[in-house]
């Protein structure tokens, strides 16, 4: 056989890897019993070889999960040991250092063996509804109380589940059906990769993963590096304020571009917030090199090779380095500004290439519902407690050559869940779920719209939510003469303002109003075709006098 051929012949078995590891992902999305994985696709799949560097992984899935995840496995193959590893094992952890970031992450690791040796590992990653706690929110001042955390441990020997982490988890947890149920399909999502690619191996005739990974980690990292030699050297620096939890956050970074690799430095970042807020290193090197790899080398797949030219660095105790027992709830929300702060030093290097600024940080619902006579909730055993989450997003911020996108998870790449099935879930009603007029930045090219949400408490339940949102101070900024987006808010349905962040409980008559935050706008708006203009105020994108005040139009 040529080398030709050869090479023809590796990548046809990594194009069907990937789709191993998609259908992996897939498998958990379909069994999976919470909404965030069911109807949000909050997961993330992929297979690794023997020393736990991730050779392919799916694409369903949040970059968040997935480059944290990539980095997460190393860690169980330290902790479970070499000689304890075992065919028909599966392995768990929601530890936020050596996982994802939070404990409502749980990340599961199942080795892969074949005529009973090991030929590498498949790893997923979901977000759960529940782990006890003061519940999903911002409002802890430690680790200890956000809920349980499962150190690395075995979820199965030898296919045989362990009885005892289930009987804790469900007594540990408010919502103990969907949770235990989500760790069975995160289990078993893995064993659907594992078989899957017995067949592949079968199909090609392999015994063994390491030629195949050598492969491909040998032309994604040379593929890497090439994008990285057409750029110009250097130092560019950046600087992002967000809301933070009670005074506001910023986010210095100072990116070191050359041949060999970028180094992204946040050095002289904010430190440790007292509440949920913080960030551990590894989710915010998830999100920065996320930035860097989709703003540099787009079209090379992602695994370990391709992603080892990115560096991330910050000082110990920052608010992106944050240490234990330091509280991380939500981490996601300082998480998320990241690739805007990356984004923002890209456009020194690379003009004309990166949008605006976006809201960026998802504006999670976790809502509380309870009935308001105990004595009802004893008698009827429908009138029970629940916890209801939605994932909800702004606008991103405008492109260079097109308008942002509006209603839009940017960086983290989630759905949305519709508002049936969120109202299935527990006693609400929504009653507005829209586009919000007005609040896309504007500039050349407009800013994304955000939403207007409207929820309340049916009859005989109270509620409260755990509020994680920002850009209520801060909203996102434009580019290159492009106005900034709307701020969010946060408010009842006769005007009276909420907190953006922490647990509050909604008066029994009144609704829940969210306006979540709009997208930069790109390009000065004296520029903007006025045909679009036009558009956007048929489509109520736009009001009349919007239009007149930031584009001097007049109908």
């Amino acid at each position: 056989m040529t080398d030709g051929i050869s090479n023809v012949h590796m990548q046809v078995m990594w194009n069907r890897l990937i789709a191993v590891v998609e259908e992996q992902a897939l498998t958990l999305v379909r069994t999976a019993f919470s909404t965030s994985v069911r109807e949000a696709g909050d997961v993330s799949a992929g297979v690794f070889d023997r020393d736990g560097y991730m050779i392919a992984q799916a694409v369903t899935g949040t970059p968040g999960h997935v480059n944290a995840m990539a980095a997460a496995v190393r860690n169980f193959i330290d902790d479970i040991g070499a000689d304890n590893i075992f065919e028909g094992d599966s392995y768990v952890t929601n530890d936020p250092w050596k996982g994802t970031g939070h404990l409502h992450d749980f990340t599961f690791v199942n080795p892969s063996f074949r005529d009973g040796r090991l030929v590498g590992y498949f790893a997923c990653t979901a977000h759960v509804v529940d782990v006890g706690g003061r519940g999903f929110g911002p409002d802890a001042t430690e680790i200890y109380e956000e809920g349980i955390l499962i150190p690395i441990m075995k979820f199965a020997e030898r296919g045989e589940v362990n009885q005892v982490l289930i009987n804790i988890i469900r007594n540990n947890v408010r919502e103990n059906e969907q949770v235990v149920g989500d760790l069975f399909s995160l289990s078993s999502c893995n064993d659907t990769g594992h078989r899957r690619l017995m067949d592949m191996m079968d199909e090609f005739a392999i015994d063994d993963l390491q030629e195949l990974r050598d492969f491909i980690f040998e032309n994604s990292l040379s593929a890497t590096l090439e994008r990285l030699r057409e750029l110009p050297p250097g130092s560019y620096d950046n600087e992002l304020t967000v809301d933070g939890y009670d005074k506001p956050v910023t986010m210095k970074l100072r990116l070191v571009v050359s041949e060999q690799g970028v180094l992204a430095d946040f050095d002289g970042t904010s430190g440790l917030s007292e509440k949920g807020i913080n960030v551990p290193l590894i989710y915010t090197t998830a999100y920065a090199c996320y930035a860097l790899k989709c703003a540099l080398a787009p079209q090379i797949p992602n695994n370990h090779a391709s992603l080892s030219p990115f560096k991330v660095t910050a000082p110990e105790n920052c608010i992106l380095n944050a240490k234990h027992p330091a509280p991380v709830a939500i981490r996601h929300v300082l998480g998320q500004f990241l690739p805007d702060a990356v984004l923002g030093a890209l456009h020194k290097m690379l003009p004309d290439r990166v949008p605006a600024e976006g809201s960026s940080a998802l504006w999670i619902i976790q809502l509380g519902a309870r009935p308001i006579d105990a004595r009802q909730a004893v008698a009827d055993e429908h009138a029970q407690s629940s916890e209801i989450l939605m994932f909800n997003s702004g606008g991103t911020g405008a492109r260079p050559t097109l308008d942002g996108l509006s209603a839009t998870a940017f960086p983290s790449g989630v759905h949305t869940m519709s508002a049936e099935v969120t109202e299935h879930l527990g006693p609400i009603t929504i009653w507005r779920k829209e586009l919000r007029e007005g609040s896309g930045g504007a500039g050349a090219q407009r800013g994304g719209l955000g939403q207007v949400i409207e929820i309340s408490a049916n009859t005989g339940y109270r509620i409260y939510i755990n509020a994680m949102f920002d850009r209520c101070q801060h909203p996102a900024r434009g580019r290159d003469g492009g106005l900034s987006g709307a701020a969010g808010g946060v408010s009842l349905d006769d005007g009276s303002l909420m907190q953006s962040k922490g647990k509050q409980w909604i008066p029994d008559d009144r609704h829940l109003v969210l306006n979540l935050p709009g997208g930069g706008g790109y390009g000065a708006p004296g520029k903007r075709d006025r045909a679009m203009i036009a558009q956007d105020i048929e489509r109520q994108y736009i009001t009349l006098d919007q239009a007149k005040r930031d584009y001097a139009y007049e109908i």
